[in-house]
């Protein structure tokens, strides 16, 4: 009983306290991934790529958390997610080059800012604002694949585009369902954009090993 007690404090703290949770959930990010035999380096590849990840749909769930209840922390969660962008963009330029991890943060930082807009054009009811905004975040996620795919060949732009789609999916269903105070709606929502964006993580990282094994031959 007294084990059971503590458990059912552990998972208390887990749902009232979004700093645990948070944790919990980068630590998930960082445990070790399987390779393709290729060494340690393509796993730190795709840990850190993962961290990034997470830290982007963390900071955007925080923002719409924020943004929805008028809440004081909304602007400190978008400046943290606009640096996000940043990091991602610094990572690609690793084996880009700068000007591309440039153009993808730029690319990545409208994505954000349209979501903003998006969220602001539903909380009124602007049916026209939130068609408008919408409309501009699902080219936004084309151009994104887009320039990706011109990258890295073993990134179809078809898949890519699926991909970036569907994040943008589970992310609507997200704040959909914070509008609609569907607290467990709410809670599956997050749950799927978060698997979606580990699998979108390990796509990217995959095709970064394959481009360049040279970087990743096993030790």
């Amino acid at each position: 009983m007294k084990c059971l007690k503590l458990v059912s404090v552990a998972v208390l703290l887990a749902w009232l306290v979004p700093g645990v949770a948070t944790a919990q959930r980068e630590d998930q990010a960082k445990r070790p991934v399987a390779t393709t035999g290729r060494g340690t380096a393509a796993a730190d590849l795709k840990m850190s790529m993962r961290k990034l990840w997470t830290d982007h749909t963390v900071w955007t769930r925080d923002y719409i958390i924020a943004a929805v209840d008028d809440k004081p922390d909304a602007m400190a969660a978008a400046n943290r997610l606009m640096k996000n962008q940043e990091d991602i963009g610094k990572a690609i330029a690793g084996y880009y080059g700068a000007a591309a991890g440039q153009q993808l943060t730029t690319l990545l930082k409208d994505h954000i800012s349209i979501a903003v807009d998006l969220i602001k054009a539903a909380k009124t009811g602007n049916a026209t604002a939130q068609k408008q905004a919408d409309d501009k975040w699902q080219q936004n996620a084309v151009d994104i694949a887009t320039f990706l795919s011109k990258a890295n060949p073993n990134w179809p732009r078809a898949t890519l585009i699926d991909m970036m789609k569907m994040h943008l999916s589970t992310t609507t269903n997200e704040v959909v369902a914070r509008l609609k105070h569907d607290w467990d709606g709410d809670v599956r929502a997050y749950d799927a954009v978060y698997e979606h964006i580990l699998m979108m993580s390990d796509a990217l990282s995959d095709g970064i090993v394959k481009q360049f094994p040279d970087k990743f031959k096993a030790s």
